[in-house]
């Protein structure tokens, strides 16, 4: 068992645990585990996937600032349900970047996997902007970009990876669960949405 899976599943596993409660910690540990995962990527050849841990750095930035001072009088971003606008941009976008990045890793790398990297790179890129944004389809995406990382990481001998990703699952089913309650209790005005999180760590 590398230590760096060990690592990775750790604060992989944080990372999403403090999503789905609506916790900006969840940045920070989440560019450590960008980090980790950036050197366990490269070494399995998964370069696209390798690439798109440094990609996450600047998207976490990105996100950490958007959900401290991206709501209304530049205040905590709270859920919203995903514009119909978004979802077939999310579609050309994840089906644009999987044909390049398989073109390339095909062409230009020893990648192992070019269609299967390309393709959970689109997807994660597009579930990771969502999420920025607080829009409560990030979720479904995330479910779906999971399923096929499964699958590619025990193909790629990670097991200790894959299991992580099984535990994503979970917690993306957990965070699916919370942001739908956070989403009808703002709605509706109720108290319980604030509850769901740590108000000191998004102020």
């Amino acid at each position: 068992m590398d230590i760096l899976e060990i690592i990775g599943f750790v604060t992989g596993a944080a990372c999403v645990w403090l999503a789905a409660r609506e916790n900006i910690w969840t940045f920070p540990v989440g560019i450590a585990n960008n980090v980790v995962f950036a050197a366990i990527f490269a070494s399995s050849g998964l370069y696209a996937g390798a690439a798109l841990q440094l990609v996450y750095l600047v998207l976490g930035a990105l996100g950490w600032w958007w959900w401290a001072r991206g709501g209304a009088d530049h205040g905590r971003l709270e859920v919203r349900p995903t514009p119909r606008w978004a979802w077939p941009v999310a579609v050309v976008a994840a089906a644009g970047a999987t044909a390049v990045l398989a073109v390339v890793l095909g062409t230009w790398t020893d990648s192992a996997v070019p269609f299967w990297d390309g393709l959970t790179t689109g997807l994660s890129l597009v579930a990771q902007l969502m999420l920025n944004r607080k829009w409560l389809g990030s979720w479904y995406v995330w479910i779906l970009t999971d399923v096929l990382l499964v699958g590619l990481y025990v193909s790629l001998g990670l097991h200790v990876t894959a299991a992580l990703y099984v535990l994503f699952i979970g917690l993306c089913l957990q965070g699916l669960r919370r942001w739908r309650r956070a989403q009808r209790d703002a709605a509706t005005g109720s108290p319980a949405s604030v509850a769901a999180s740590d108000p000191a760590l998004v102020a």
